[in-house]
């Protein structure tokens, strides 16, 4: 599907833009050739927790009743034909602690254990020995990915972009992930 799309860019001479943002860029929830094709990631730089509040707000803020219907659904990467209560956060955690863990080994370079207790603390309903696991072990498989991401815009305090900021080695083997 998306060297028809590159094809049509190029025809037009119009820029592709990618639709992944940096909550899925982190832990490799992309498809290579789908939602990071393009060449620019106006979104990588934000967190899909930011982009569903700023949905939510442009919904009742800007008066555009229309995005209720967005607003309405769970992110969902419909990977699996024929699942249809599939979920992002089903799959890998609730994006709040995703955000909450990224946050801490990126930007705060805290290790594993207090990571775990920072999320425990934080989020005390929450597995946080798991989600902290499924994080790390994620982040540190899909550099590869990352490596791959088209140019993005920076809007906080941190990023993943592998060109501009955090680079984590592609090849690791990182005793506890």
């Amino acid at each position: 599907r998306v060297p028809a799309l590159w094809m049509l860019a190029n025809v037009k001479s119009a820029l592709l833009l990618t639709t992944s943002n940096r909550s899925e860029s982190s832990v490799g929830y992309t498809t290579m050739d789908g939602d990071t094709a393009g060449g620019l990631a106006p979104l990588a730089g934000v967190s899909k927790s930011f982009i569903r509040s700023w949905l939510q707000w442009a919904e009742e803020g800007l008066n555009i009743p229309e995005l209720s219907f967005v607003n309405q659904l769970q992110p969902s990467a419909e990977l699996r034909p024929g699942e249809e209560q599939q979920t992002d956060e089903a799959d890998l955690m609730p994006y709040d602690i995703l955000n909450a863990i990224e946050s801490a080994f990126v930007y705060s370079g805290l290790g594993r254990e207090d990571i775990v207790a920072l999320i425990s603390q934080k989020f005390p309903e929450a597995p946080a020995e798991l989600y902290v696991h499924r994080f790390l072990k994620l982040f540190t498989a899909n550099q590869w990915k990352r490596e791959r991401i088209a140019p993005s815009f920076h809007l906080d305090k941190y990023n993943i972009d592998p060109r501009s900021g955090f680079r984590f080695p592609i090849l690791s083997k990182i005793t506890g992930f």
